[in-house]
């Protein structure tokens, strides 16, 4: 079953067919989450360095998705235990399983300094889940060597100003709903709004936020994680950053500039990140926004889709990262609900689209 676009499984496949024929799929099946065995309990070869995967965002990347109770529509306790869906997530008595080989990290910026949320081997341990779970599945059953998902965002961030990535710079955009140009900050411009009218003097800021500065903190706090890494995987020879899977979009739908600047703000985002963790052939897995219908987006939204579906088909202006970049359209994925709402917490969306982007991260890396 096709969850995701990547040009390396499909090169000759062009972006209108490939779209339209992820158009036609209504969800994910059982069948593809009961391809997953069951994780048989052994740790990784930690003879062999960590395997990192670093996940970035924004709120939809945290744990949102309802684990119980089981007798309500949603839940994962009700996909698991009444409708036979993600059976790799309990044993044969029921209990939730655990998997030794992936270690799962989570660590957000908190009033100023990192706060660790978990630290512990895969496994459901809380009331939420996030796509951690699905990604972290995906990439332990393909691949030998330990794995780290890793974590690093916080909620309310959008990519065209709190996530704005070195390399990019102050761009101008007429807004469609005043007619009015403005100019939108580069990163680390140290302004007090997200734009200005063309022609006037920005005002600085009254306070320590810069455009870039989530960014900053995001990739700083991954980069504490992996140095103290025996801190966060026991025992481990070293590492080696593998790729990262981005879920974000809904911020930025509230601004025209940054909607339409936002696949260019992606590929700018992409390489950054390669940049920073000494990583130039990490794979990079983009999900798009779950709402967001192909056949019916308008605005901003219609603009950040294109965005990210441009960039994920390496066409044009992205044709460098053909074969090491795929966008999953999430739209068949989820359960309903939009992205501001976190999809309602429902689990099952959080499994699908955490399933399809490993999934899709397994095909890269293949």
């Amino acid at each position: 079953m096709i969850t995701h676009i990547s040009n390396k499984r499909l090169p000759h496949v062009s972006k209108a067919l490939l779209v339209g024929l992820l158009a036609s799929l209504s969800s994910v099946t059982a069948s593809q989450a009961a391809d997953l065995p069951q994780p048989d309990g052994q740790p990784a070869d930690m003879s062999k360095k960590v395997k990192v995967f670093i996940v970035m965002g924004q709120s939809n990347t945290l744990e949102m998705g309802k684990v119980g109770p089981a007798d309500k529509e949603g839940t994962l306790e009700h996909a698991v235990k009444n409708e036979g869906l993600y059976p790799f997530l309990v044993d044969d008595e029921g209990n939730w399983t655990t998997r030794q080989d992936v270690r799962q990290v989570h660590v957000m910026q908190k009033r100023g300094s990192m706060r660790v949320g978990r630290n512990d081997f895969l496994t459901v341990k809380s009331k939420k889940i996030g796509i951690d779970l699905g990604i972290g599945h995906q990439l332990g059953n393909a691949i030998d060597e330990p794995v780290m998902v890793l974590r690093s965002s916080i909620g309310n961030r959008s990519l065209g100003w709190d996530l704005l990535p070195p390399g990019s710079e102050r761009f101008e955009y007429e807004d469609p709903k005043d007619g009015k140009t403005y100019v939108y900050p580069g990163y680390n411009d140290e302004v007090r709004h997200l734009r200005w009218e063309k022609g006037n003097i920005p005002e600085p800021p009254n306070h320590k936020w810069y455009a870039g500065k989530q960014y900053d903190d995001d990739v700083a706090n991954a980069k504490k994680i992996l140095e103290e890494l025996n801190t966060y995987y026991p025992d481990a020879q070293g590492y080696e950053i593998a790729g990262f899977l981005w879920w974000q979009g809904d911020k930025d739908r509230y601004n025209a500039g940054h909607a339409y600047r936002y696949g260019k703000n992606l590929a700018t985002l992409i390489k950054a990140l390669r940049k920073e963790f000494d990583a130039p052939d990490a794979k990079f897995v983009c999900a798009t926004l779950g709402q967001t219908d192909k056949d019916n987006a308008e605005g901003n939204e219609k603009m950040i889709l294109e965005g990210m579906m441009a960039v994920g088909n390496a066409e044009g202006e992205y044709s460098e990262f053909k074969g090491d970049v795929s966008t999953v359209y999430t739209h068949p994925l989820s359960m309903g609900s939009s992205s501001n709402a976190h999809y309602s917490g429902n689990a099952k969306t959080y499994m699908n689209v955490g399933l399809a982007m490993g999934e899709a991260m397994v095909d890269l890396l293949k």
